[in-house]
């Protein structure tokens, strides 16, 4: 005695739930280009920030700040010489000498005090290095306004005797280097991702190409004009494709070149067969040999079909829509009444006389085993669908994939007196999966069998 086996699927976790991606993967491109393209990308802009703010950083404090000290020197050495009367120079000889060698244009005010409305110094590198170097060379009071003027700088120094007022130019403060620096990191940047773009796509490319010749030679079409071009390891594999690709089509070849030579031997004995059981007409010995004979021809033949698969019928651009309304009104002649809906109608690359047959197949099946049958045909998502539907008394769930098995039958749930070799379901999946598609077997919405033909759009 079979023992009973408990077939529902054991597992921790709902296979029918999608699983959440972590985060990094949601941020990440999708494509093969995008992540390249980040990998060459990203650390030539962290290298260029890292240098930015380490090296731009220190070396525009450091410039900054000798130049504050080169302008505070001159400012003191300035304010020296009017507080020394040994030198021999007059105030207006000290301004006009610091202007020629200095460039400072100095005036000065007796009797005057640092103004109280003049703006605090700002938190800035230039304001901190400037407010820095005159602390160190400056013995008195002072006050800086480096944003009020737009290419000026002022200094103010309170002295003993009034106010000196100092003017410089605020490129004296500044370095041409800085400015430098960041033309060429953003430009080299600039530079170098065009370029990145250029290579990686000429990269990629092949492989795209041979991702698009796989998917067509999967959905039965044929790519003669592909052929192994980009990298060393993009040729390996599309090599190794085209490679592939010959030996199915060989042993398709092959296969029906065999078969061929088999269907001829075997109509050989049978059709002597058949003309011996003439000569015998009458006997029952004779009409039950003549059953059996016709059986096994409807075998042979049946075999040869699934044997043969696709053949070698060429795929040319089809009407879904047109073919079902053929099959409908072809099988509708011989027997039922088939409730057909197109829902919308699309050109695909098909190999018209065998998905003709499988299509008829399934129309036929439904119309044997129940009363009422609908046909649709729609899409949903990127494929184009095709269903069946029938009322009949359809097929238990666990049982399902089994009636794909060459030569099976299910006796218990179809009727034995409406013949049938068990290879009409196995062909029919068998051209639907050579197109780059599949048949599915459901419940019906009547309560019998619903077979579902899903092909790429």
């Amino acid at each position: 005695m079979a023992e009973n086996v408990d077939l529902s699927p054991v597992t921790q976790s709902d296979p029918a739930r999608p699983r959440r991606e972590p985060a990094i993967k949601r941020v990440l491109p999708r494509t093969l280009f995008g992540r390249a393209l980040l990998i060459m990308v990203t650390p030539v802009f962290v290298v260029q920030a890292i240098s930015a703010f380490v090296f731009f950083d220190r070396h525009y404090d450091t410039t900054t700040q000798r130049l504050a000290q080169g302008l505070a020197g001159q400012i003191a050495a300035t304010v020296a010489m009017l507080e020394r009367d040994d030198i021999g120079l007059s105030r207006n000889e000290v301004f006009n000498l610091a202007q020629r060698t200095m460039w400072l244009s100095l005036s000065f005010e007796e009797d005057k005090r640092l103004p109280e409305d003049l703006p605090p110094p700002q938190n800035t590198i230039l304001d901190n290095r400037l407010v820095g170097a005159l602390q160190e060379r400056l013995a008195y009071p002072f006050a800086i306004d480096t944003h009020t003027l737009p290419e000026d700088v002022r200094v103010w120094v309170e002295t003993d005797d009034g106010l000196l007022r100092v003017v410089v130019s605020r490129k004296r403060l500044f370095s041409s280097t800085t400015y430098l620096l960041v033309f060429w990191t953003v430009g080299t940047a600039a530079l170098l991702v065009p370029i990145a773009l250029i290579f990686m796509r000429n990269q990629v490319r092949p492989i795209r190409r041979l991702a698009v010749a796989a998917e067509r030679f999967g959905k039965g079409q044929d790519v003669p004009s592909f052929k192994p071009e980009g990298a060393q390891e993009v040729r390996q594999a599309s090599s190794a494709f085209i490679k592939m690709r010959e030996r199915i089509k060989r042993q398709i070849q092959q296969r029906t070149e065999m078969l061929a030579g088999v269907s001829h031997d075997l109509r050989t004995p049978l059709t002597r067969m058949k003309l011996q059981l003439a000569m015998l007409e009458g006997t029952p010995e004779a009409a039950s040999l003549k059953e059996d004979v016709t059986e096994m021809e409807r075998m042979v033949e049946g075999y040869l079909a699934f044997a043969r698969g696709e053949g070698t019928e060429a795929p040319e651009t089809t009407s879904i829509g047109d073919l079902v309304r053929e099959v409908v009104d072809r099988v509708t002649r011989e027997a039922g009444h088939v409730d057909l809906h197109i829902e919308h109608d699309y050109d695909l690359p098909l190999r018209r006389e065998v998905m003709r047959r499988a299509i008829g197949n399934l129309v036929a099946n439904a119309l044997r085993h129940g009363d009422v049958v609908s046909v649709r045909v729609g899409r949903r998502g990127t494929t184009v669908e095709v269903t069946v539907d029938d009322d009949g008394p359809g097929i238990p769930r666990q049982q399902r994939e089994e009636v794909f098995r060459p030569f099976h039958r299910l006796e218990s749930s179809r009727n034995p007196l409406t013949g049938g070799t068990g290879l009409g379901l196995t062909i029919a999946r068998d051209v639907v999966r050579g197109h780059g598609g599949d048949l599915l077997l459901e419940d019906g919405p009547g309560g019998g069998l619903r077979a579902r033909v899903m092909l790429p759009a």
